[in-house]
């Protein structure tokens, strides 16, 4: 072959490569996605009036985690816990609307450790604390160090939030609240974000840069918000709430029973609506699903998924009817268990799913020890890497979640525990001490309180010195983590002028 003719074939191959727009590099990059008050409804999850089959084509390309679970069932504490790999009584975040560097000033979180190693770190959506819906289209309560770029998508349930219905004529973010919306996916602020990050797909397929990009959904927080057709694809005879009555809180210690009793508007709804409503969440869900799916085609289309690790999870699981109570902010597993899912290039699934137990925020350590980076000394957290390449040994006995409710007493503070089997739950008010314990062998619904029952005094006071031990580890100070500020005062709104 003469010279002239293979530089001919080189030029004309090197322009093909420009042509699909296409650079690799040899470090792996993170696509992390993560749903907004999204339980295990999910059909990869085993729900058959689920759905997504977007979320389950990954599902069945990845890994999925069965028994993960948060570290406090509510949004804001959530992620920040999520995003610092700490526990609660670390971050001292508990409540909404705090910055993260309001109580630990000198973290450093996921994205901004790789921004630290070279990564270009986006955030498009929701990742930290947003009052939904109030706050579309702002930043919220995010955390300016993590990325290097970030947008704020606002779309059409933003403008149409007059047509919403709810269960209440003044309603918030926390009120059942729901929308059969017109128009197209792409003009709602999550397709909006889909459309975002999909641009943001296609610059790095460009640019060959790393990237840690993040596309967090406002759904299917409520209200549940959707276009007309994802209700459509769901059936009204198929849903059903289940029926709980007052009997059933004598069973169990009262902050518990408060916690599934805390919105008065969603006690006894009445039947038709309740069902409806359920559907409305289903519908959103599978509507968010579609924006999930088109982001992961994209990443294909791209060829970047050759290089990219994928993360999808949500900031805590929601109650549908479950143990009477509709949303978050218990110690059930309603509300504490989330999808987690994890894909990498090149390692395929194992046969079976992964049911040992596993906390949000071993996410982070496992990111780093994917791209084979030295996680920051602070993280609690453990890697899941093992997993994804073959162990069957658990790396923890069970995952720790913890929760603050109000009584007309004081503060009632909650810490539960899930094993393989049992889920143990102990709640301090004032000086008093009570407890749940649930058999997930029987009761997977947590429905039976078996902490008294003479056939499980072993098992219960062995799970009781687990959980003491967890609580005390959770709460020792991180080495490296720098300040710990107590009582930090969460912004609050303006004051209304009359």
């Amino acid at each position: 072959m003469n010279l002239f003719k293979l530089f001919f074939l080189i030029t004309i191959s090197l322009l093909t490569i420009g042509s699909k727009s296409v650079r690799t590099s040899k470090k792996l990059n993170v696509l992390f996605i993560i749903a907004d008050d999204l339980n295990c409804a999910i059909g990869a999850y085993g729900d058959p009036l689920a759905k997504t089959p977007n979320i389950d084509k990954l599902a069945k390309n990845g890994f999925i985690f069965t028994n993960a679970h948060v570290q406090y069932p509510l949004c804001g504490p959530s992620r920040v816990s999520m995003m610092t790999s700490l526990y609660p009584d670390q971050t001292k975040s508990k409540k909404l609307r705090l910055y993260v560097r309001q109580t630990i000033p000198d973290v450093i979180t996921i994205g901004q450790k790789l921004r630290m190693e070279k990564y270009h770190s986006v955030r498009v959506g929701k990742i930290y604390h947003y009052h939904n819906p109030r706050d579309i289209g702002t930043a919220g309560q995010d955390d300016s160090f993590t990325w290097d770029q970030t947008v704020n998508p606002y779309g059409r349930d933003k403008l149409d939030q007059h047509m919403i219905k709810a269960l209440k004529q003044n309603w918030d973010g926390a009120t059942l609240s729901w929308l059969e919306a017109n128009g197209s996916d792409l003009e709602q602020t999550d397709g909006i974000g889909a459309t975002e990050t999909i641009s943001f797909l296609d610059e790095f397929a460009k640019s060959g840069e790393n990237f840690f990009l993040a596309y967090g959904l406002y759904r299917p927080h409520v209200p549940f918000v959707a276009p007309k057709y994802y209700f459509d694809l769901h059936k009204k005879s198929n849903f059903s709430v289940p029926e709980s009555d007052d009997s059933y809180l004598k069973t169990i210690p009262k902050p518990a029973a408060l916690s599934i009793r805390s919105r008065k508007e969603q006690i006894d709804i009445e039947i038709e609506k309740a069902t409806y409503i359920k559907r409305a969440y289903y519908a959103t869900t599978s509507f968010i699903d579609a924006q999930i799916g088109r982001v992961l085609r994209k990443l294909e289309e791209t060829g970047l998924h050759k290089n990219t690790i994928v993360v999808f999870t949500s900031d805590h699981g929601y109650h549908l009817g479950e143990n009477g109570h509709w949303q978050k902010q218990t110690l059930f597993d309603s509300a504490t268990r989330v999808p987690l899912i994890i894909s990498v290039p090149g390692v395929k699934r194992g046969l079976n799913n992964i049911d040992a137990p596993v906390e949000l925020i071993d996410i982070y350590p496992t990111i780093m020890d994917l791209l084979e980076i030295e996680s920051p000394r602070f993280i609690q957290g453990k890697s899941l890497k093992p997993f994804l390449e073959g162990s069957h040994e658990s790396i923890r006995k069970s995952s720790l979640t913890e929760l603050q409710i109000n009584t007309p007493e004081g503060i009632a503070q909650g810490y539960s525990i899930k094993t393989n089997r049992f889920r143990l739950s102990q709640w301090k008010l004032n000086d008093k001490v009570s407890y749940e314990l649930y058999d997930h062998k029987f009761d997977s619904s947590e429905i039976n309180n078996i902490s008294s029952n003479t056939d499980y005094v072993v098992v219960r006071d062995s799970l009781i010195k687990v959980l003491n031990d967890r609580i005390n580890r959770a709460k020792k100070y991180p080495p490296g983590l720098g300040r710990q500020l107590n009582n930090a005062k969460p912004h609050r709104d303006p004051k209304k002028l009359h």
